[in-house]
């Protein structure tokens, strides 16, 4: 997978988690821009991408993630 499908699949995770076909995301997008992202939410959207990528996250992986590209930066690293 190339970064560019990368991203379409993490845009797809967050309309499928988010019931918004029409969310848009940006490497930008932080946790302030949509209004239902909590904590909760962010389980529910690792847990998504792990088993849609296959990978494993670590507490101190995703610990300091900020936005969007941060989150795909780790996940174009560990693949």
């Amino acid at each position: 997978m190339n970064e560019q499908e990368i991203f379409d699949a993490v845009q797809d995770i967050f309309r499928d988690n988010f019931d918004d076909d029409t969310l848009v995301i940006t490497r930008e997008t932080n946790s302030d821009d949509i209004e239902d992202w909590d904590s909760l939410e962010q389980i529910n959207l690792l847990t998504a991408m792990e088993k849609k990528f296959g990978l494993k996250f670590k507490l101190e992986d995703v610990r300091g993630l900020e936005n969007v590209g941060d989150l795909l930066d780790l996940i174009v690293k560990l693949k």
